[in-house]
């Protein structure tokens, strides 16, 4: 899909970038699925619409920022908030050398869970249950007398969150914390189902295991800002003594981010990036696709482009 009409008249508002990169823009890539469709998306959206080159390089969420920062990347297609408060405090807030996009965001969610019929069975249902030896074993899936959880990737905000979690519930002491890539953690996940043995991990929405499994978010107390204390590794190397958070995941939002240079340099990407609108179930669609049909991101980015015309269209009257 080309809008010929709208890449003229945007033509002269983009200006020239006096950037030594061979690409225009530069998106930067966590590791999990979504972001990649979305990643992918924003790549074809930007190349067939506004002529730019636009190049995509993988990295963790503080090294993105940083990049940011400095103007070597320009977006980072979904920040979750306010997962990533401590970047956003100090790149936007702070330095204001990046801005949020997309609007409202997508509303998220971040549980732990457990499959339906192994909690049912087991008559497990709350995250306190997890503190007992006798569940936590009912976890082990390695032979060696203790149970397994996965708190998520090495390099997510929300990782190091979890690892919080589980000191201040107690469950550190008795369940091992797997930092797993979230392709092989699934892959754990599908093996206990099909065995009927036990599997407990991070659970988020937008996702595609909604729609492959049958699982039960475990029951927390609400969250309170009063008992959510949290503070990141980038921001005191004592982060894990100095921090408590034993309640709820408090409501999250994605929201993209883009480096504030492309207000001049390139203005007329920083307007579709404040005008990108996506919901949950699009989101985790998107995610289906990519990670169980095995489609290739930018693939499926140029048919889904194709098929929302209206859609982008709209992110682009910015």
């Amino acid at each position: 899909m080309k809008f010929k009409a709208l890449c003229l008249s945007t033509t002269v508002a983009l200006g020239v970038a006096s950037n030594a990169m061979a690409a225009d823009i530069v998106i930067g890539l966590p590791s999990w699925p979504s972001v990649n469709a979305v990643g992918n998306i924003l790549k074809v959206v930007i190349e067939d619409n506004l002529g730019l080159e636009v190049e995509i390089q993988n990295g963790t969420n503080p090294i993105i920022f940083e990049a940011m920062d400095t103007g070597s990347m320009h977006i980072h297609p979904e920040v979750w908030m306010p997962n990533q408060q401590n970047l956003h405090d100090t790149y936007v807030e702070g330095k204001k050398s990046v801005i949020r996009g997309g609007g409202n965001g997508v509303e998220a969610f971040t549980a732990m869970c457990v499959p339906t019929k192994f909690a049912e069975e087991n008559g497990i249902t709350s995250i306190d249950d997890l503190t007992d030896p006798s569940v936590a074993a009912l976890f082990d899936n390695d032979g060696d007398g203790k149970g397994e959880i996965w708190i998520g990737a090495t390099g997510w905000a929300s990782t190091n969150i979890e690892r919080i979690r589980a000191q201040s519930y107690g469950y550190a002491e008795t369940l091992e914390l797997q930092e797993l890539d979230d392709t092989l953690a699934y892959a754990n996940l599908d093996a206990a189902v099909e065995s009927g043995k036990g599997w407990i991990g991070v659970c988020y929405t937008p996702h595609y295991m909604w729609t492959l499994y049958d699982v039960t978010p475990l029951e927390e107390p609400p969250y309170d800002p009063e008992r959510w204390n949290v503070t990141q590794p980038t921001d005191d190397p004592n982060w894990l003594e100095v921090s408590s958070a034993d309640v709820h995941w408090p409501s999250a939002y994605l929201y993209p981010y883009f480096s504030a240079s492309l207000e001049e340099s390139y203005p007329a990407v920083a307007g579709l990036l404040k005008g990108v609108d996506l919901d949950p179930d699009t989101v985790s669609a998107m995610t289906y696709e990519i990670a169980i049909k095995g489609i290739e991101p930018a693939d499926f980015a140029k048919s889904w482009v194709a098929a929302n015309e209206e859609r982008v269209l709209d992110w682009l009257a910015n």
